[in-house]
């Protein structure tokens, strides 16, 4: 059996105000072209379909329309809800669904009831645990302490002791969404932390064949026998992914279990970067010029800050998105209090003090003309009200 193992689509998301759509649509095409070249028999999903609880019209007709395909070429797929997802949104007419051989998974009352696959070796339980607060299940499952090591621990062994139950040579496969000892992580993943630890061992995992984590954005293989893997996101969302190669792992299970696993790159829309330098440094070296079509995040080593910067820097790099000011040296410091600083003097003075703190040189006559107007307008509301 081949299984294509992907997470956190996060469709819906945007970078840095760009539309992803485009790019995650264009990702789907890639995934419906591996399953059809490498002959996938099941596509894994493995929480963060969606970016937000309430997700867009344009990202529900997405994922319809991912899991349409999906269908069309034959192969089965699972789903579970991330901690970005709303478990119930999400897993709507999911009986319904089932018979499609679309199966989502979202309750986690039937985290111990597998989805069945056949092939010539027999067969392959795959279970699916959903994004679990530890907060609403200590009491129902009646948890030592609040922490995400416990409620897994506790769905893990939900999961085995239905796996002991089942006939002798059944391969076995978990989706999980998780922060797992040893996983590096990214800017744009959310913090679970709220509700108690939120790492968790991954030996916790033990006793599948493999598990099939999502939550983390970089690709990682954990654990002792390097069964317990991230497949990270498919596109990148922070420019601290800048140098995560992107894309899903491809598993292969043999008759006793996992025989091979290999990497699948996704398309990149774009390259990202960060840059730092002096702003005529950035717009003149020749060093520069592999950047002008990257996405980046840029930071200015001035020791004043450029008037319009951003403007002058999407000159050559239109694609230029964050711009950030750490002047060498760093900043100036004043000595004088700022209650100092302000005694005795006009708002319009303060506004100047302000602007020329900031900028490190001072407002030109235009701007300051249009500063005092400004405050000039705002005193004479006052005074007709």
């Amino acid at each position: 059996m081949r299984i294509m193992h992907t997470s956190d689509w996060h469709l819906g998301r945007s970078f840095h105000r760009e539309d992803m759509l485009g790019a995650q649509g264009a990702y789907v095409d890639h995934l419906i072209d591996v399953v059809r070249s490498e002959g996938v028999d099941l596509v894994v999903i493995s929480g963060d379909v969606y970016d937000r609880a309430l997700p867009s019209v344009d990202a529900v007709k997405l994922l319809n329309d991912a899991l349409r395909r999906l269908k069309d070429t034959g192969v089965r797929t699972v789903l579970i809800s991330g901690n970005h997802d709303s478990a119930r949104r999400l897993g709507f007419g999911a009986d319904l669904i089932d018979a499609a051989g679309i199966h989502i998974r979202t309750d986690l009352d039937a985290l111990d009831v597998p989805v069945m696959c056949e092939d010539e070796y027999g067969p392959v339980a795959v279970y699916g645990i959903p994004y679990v607060e530890p907060e609403l299940v200590r009491t129902p499952w009646e948890l030592a302490e609040r922490s995400h090591t416990a409620a897994l621990a506790h769905a893990m062994g939900r999961i085995r002791a239905d796996l002991a139950r089942r006939p002798g040579g059944t391969r076995s496969l978990v989706l999980a969404h998780a922060f797992v000892t040893g996983g590096e992580t990214s800017d744009s993943e959310r913090d679970i932390s709220v509700g108690g630890s939120a790492i968790v061992p991954a030996g916790t995992f033990d006793g599948v064949d493999y598990a099939a984590l999502g939550h983390l954005h970089g690709r990682q293989t954990l654990g002792e026998n390097g069964l317990v893997r991230y497949s990270g996101s498919p596109l990148a969302y922070s420019f601290s992914e800048e140098h995560q190669v992107k894309g899903g792992w491809l598993v292969e299970l043999g008759p006793s279990g996992v025989k091979d696993v290999t990497f699948v790159p996704a398309p990149v829309p774009r390259p990202l970067a960060r840059v730092r330098g002096r702003l005529a440094d950035l717009l003149e070296a020749e060093a520069w010029a592999a950047y002008e079509d990257h996405w980046l995040q840029v930071t200015l080593t001035d020791a004043v800050r450029p008037q319009a910067a951003m403007e002058r820097l999407r000159e050559r790099f239109p694609h230029a998105l964050v711009l950030g000011f750490e002047p060498e040296g760093g900043p100036r410091r004043r000595e004088e209090s700022w209650a100092s600083r302000v005694a005795e003097r006009s708002e319009t003075e303060i506004a100047l003090d302000f602007v020329a703190n900031m900028r490190g040189e001072p407002a030109d006559d235009d701007e300051r003309e249009l500063l005092f107007r400004a405050f000039e307008a705002v005193r004479n509301a006052e005074a007709s009200t």
